[in-house]
């Protein structure tokens, strides 16, 4: 069968996985009684919650008689190296647009990265119903950008389809009918060229994906790029730099129909499928026939930029809510990720301590909430960037982010203010559509961390922000820290609501009456800059003489309960952020009160 393999590539929120739900439903996929989730390409529980997909997955649909292999991508840079091994698995990509917003930076992050495989893009602008539409304008800035990322003159001449995937429909010219998708299905088939392909060469395929199933083990998705596939072939994997791996048979073949994995007995060059049988090759390896001696070329992934410790869970609580617990399981857990998501590093810094980096807090966030699901406790130190050092001038270099912001002109200063405070410098400021104003910054990752709820906050929850990592650059200075100390337990048990009556004076709580605290935990911010230690435990001390001044009510004020990435934003670094799977707690890093004055003590001096 004739076949097209492609990629959606857009930014986040612009409707991809959308669009693959109505290519699969009008491409006949699925009956048409057939209960299909919306978002179906989201399948798992956190991509949901969310509203974005984290990993890349496959699905494949037939066109009058033209099979298409297609990619669902990430559209959240965090997962850029998600993104960055799917485009060689491709000869053709969907640029995703929306018709209001226009390239933000993801777009740019992975337009770019297709551009330089030589992928010759089709531009769907998506969203056309919206009101604040601007097809037009926002058709030529994506020609600006395809020349400002260097692309050739036949890339530059690419076709361009006006669409609403909520609505189902596509076409080439905004005063066509609007009926459904076949306008893009056949521009797909007319424009990506057919996979090119040696069947009569040794079997070789590029392994980019790797997940666990629970059935067959370890199974590599990947293209074939010579030969054939059959069930049970002896092959061999060599690592990027020709390295022999290991030697083994492929015991099975799967091929995307749909959303399903089919087994299949053979499969050919140009296909995208799934094999099982091999223990320890990994993503980028090259899987291939014995008398195969050169791996075959694969992308070179960019570097985390952000770091943090994974520890034990210390606290007097450990064990309660979570059965994984122990060094053993959380080393193999944080292994087993970093073998299949090739963007996060593990190293083990002590024998209960990891330091895990990755590409941004949303990334290492979704590792940290996915465990929690799974029974895991931990203690998460405060995230941190990794600087570099120059080659040439022993310069200390850091991660800066290209920013791009939308938000309502009444809030661009307190937006401007605020980044300028985190050493941000504005590039650009132009109007944007529906009345918003655009701001360009390059900022410092350190400068960011904790940014997002305070923006949310500043903007009224109507301003949207994007970050891509840009380049490395010079120490930009300090970053102003958090000015306010903590409130610190001083003894175990559960929290009276008189107690907290009585210290809501001393600054917000971030606990309810009845939790189940202990010495060292943090229960509320200081309105100073120091911490305090409090008793949230003192009751009311009851008399057996009776007054005629009423009974005053215990009337509280709602605590500041807080998401995991927030938590994880907001502790210092004397401090940890104890997670399980029923509670998320801040605590000093150092329980007892004596310790931490001596460490603090020990700190001045140095």
């Amino acid at each position: 069968m004739d076949r097209r393999n492609l990629a959606i590539i857009a930014h986040v929120d612009h409707g991809k996985t959308t669009l693959v739900d109505k290519l699969l439903a009008q491409s006949g996929t699925f009956r048409v009684n057939q209960q299909v989730a919306e978002r179906a390409m989201d399948s798992n529980d956190l991509e949901r919650e969310r509203g974005i997909t984290i990993l890349a997955k496959c699905t494949s649909v037939v066109w009058h008689g033209v099979r298409l292999n297609i990619v669902d991508t990430p559209g959240h840079a965090d997962f850029g190296g998600e993104v960055e091994r799917i485009l060689s698995m491709v000869d053709g990509v969907v640029v995703l647009v929306d018709a209001a917003e226009g390239p933000l930076p993801q777009t740019k992050f992975v337009t770019g990265k297709a551009l330089r495989l030589g992928l010759r893009p089709i531009v769907l602008i998506n969203k056309i119903d919206r009101s604040d539409a601007r097809p037009h304008e926002v058709h030529d800035m994506i020609f600006d950008l395809f020349a400002a990322l260097d692309a050739t003159d036949e890339q530059l001449d690419f076709p361009t389809l006006f669409a609403s995937a909520k609505e189902g429909w596509a076409v080439a010219d905004l005063a066509d009918p609007r009926v459904d998708m076949a306008p893009l299905f056949d521009r797909i088939v007319a424009h990506v060229p057919p996979p090119t392909v040696d069947l009569d060469a040794p079997f070789t395929m590029l392994a980019t994906t790797l997940e666990r199933d629970p059935y067959l083990g370890r199974v590599l998705t990947g293209r074939i790029y010579s030969g054939m596939a059959r069930v049970n072939m002896p092959v061999k994997s060599l690592s990027r730099d020709g390295r022999l791996i290991e030697q083994g048979r492929l015991s099975k073949l799967l091929a995307y129909r749909g959303l399903e994995r089919v087994p299949i007995d053979t499969a050919e060059a140009g296909d995208i499928i799934v094999v099982a049988g091999l223990t320890q090759t990994n993503v980028a390896d090259t899987i291939a026939a014995p008398e195969v001696t050169v791996p075959l070329p694969s992308q070179p992934i960019d570097p985390p930029t952000l770091a943090m410790t994974f520890s034990v869970n210390d606290s007097p609580l450990a064990g309660r809510s979570g059965d994984k617990v122990t060094t053993r399981v959380i080393r193999d857990r944080l292994l087993r990720e970093a073998e299949g998501n090739v963007a996060i590093h593990v190293t083990e810094t002590s024998e209960a301590d990891y330091e895990v980096a990755g590409r941004g807090e949303l990334q290492l966030g979704v590792l940290i909430e996915t465990m929690r699901r799974e029974g895991f406790e931990l203690s998460i130190s405060r995230p941190r960037v990794l600087f570099k050092t120059d080659d040439v001038t022993g310069q200390r270099l850091e991660p800066i982010e290209e920013v791009v912001i939308d938000v309502d002109e009444e809030f661009a200063g307190v937006v401007v203010e605020k980044l300028g405070a985190r050493r941000g410098e504005m590039i650009e400021m132009r109007p944007s559509s529906g009345g918003k104003t655009r701001l360009v910054f390059l900022a410092p990752s350190r400068g960011l961390i904790g940014y997002q709820g305070e923006f949310l906050t500043d903007t009224r929850g109507t301003g949207v922000m994007a970050r891509l990592f840009h380049s490395y650059a010079p120490f930009k200075g300090t970053v102003p820290d958090r000015r306010n100390g903590v409130l610190i337990s001083n003894s175990g048990g559960n929290a009276v609501a008189y107690a907290l009556w009585n210290l809501e004076d001393r600054g917000p709580m971030f606990i309810e009456p009845g939790t189940e605290v202990y010495e060292g935990m943090i229960i509320g911010e200081h309105t100073r800059g120091n911490d305090l230690e409090v008793n949230p435990l003192k009751g009311k001390q009851l008399t057996n003489i009776r007054t005629t001044a009423k009974e005053e009510a215990v009337r509280l004020t709602p605590p500041r309960l807080m998401s995991l990435e927030q938590a994880i934003a907001y502790i210092q670094d004397d401090e940890l952020c104890e997670i399980t799977p029923r509670a998320i707690r801040l605590r000093k890093r150092l329980l007892d009160p004596h310790a931490r004055k001596r460490a603090s003590r020990a700190q001045e001096a140095s």
